[in-house]
């Protein structure tokens, strides 16, 4: 079983589609999902407090600013904005895809668990996510 969901961004963020997901899956099996762009990413994180978000958004901001930050001078990809280089290193530090059990029909994430796009570009997206069930 295979669907693509299509996830819209409003620049740089986690934005969560663990309902989405959930209404989807089916059966016993495992769950893989794969975002298919190199400037986004896919996490499990707590989705009780918004804080969490805010404050992984900060943390990666900091440690990949954007390249007219000095400290990214070194950077040579630096046409296509400067957000771009940097949403690929930090696609390249976080997971593309996730692997979730699903058991009778439910994903077997915890309590506080969901499913998050990371998107590391400024502007709007439409980001699609791959998931198979087998």
């Amino acid at each position: 079983m295979q669907h693509v969901f299509t996830i819209a961004t409003q620049g740089q963020g986690l934005y969560e589609f663990t309902r989405d997901v959930a209404g989807w899956v089916q059966g016993t099996g495992l769950l893989t999902l794969f975002v298919r762009h190199t400037s986004a990413s896919l996490l499990i994180q707590e989705n009780a407090d918004p804080e969490v978000q805010t404050d992984l958004r900060a943390f990666f901001g900091r440690l990949v600013p954007p390249t007219t930050d000095p400290a990214m001078a070194y950077l040579t990809h630096t046409y296509e904005g400067p957000d771009d280089m940097p949403a690929h290193i930090k696609a390249a530090m976080m997971p593309v895809s996730l692997s979730i059990p699903v058991t009778d029909g439910r994903m077997a994430l915890g309590t506080w668990q969901g499913i998050y796009l990371f998107e590391h570009r400024d502007a709007p997206h439409r980001r699609q996510v791959v998931a198979h069930l087998a």
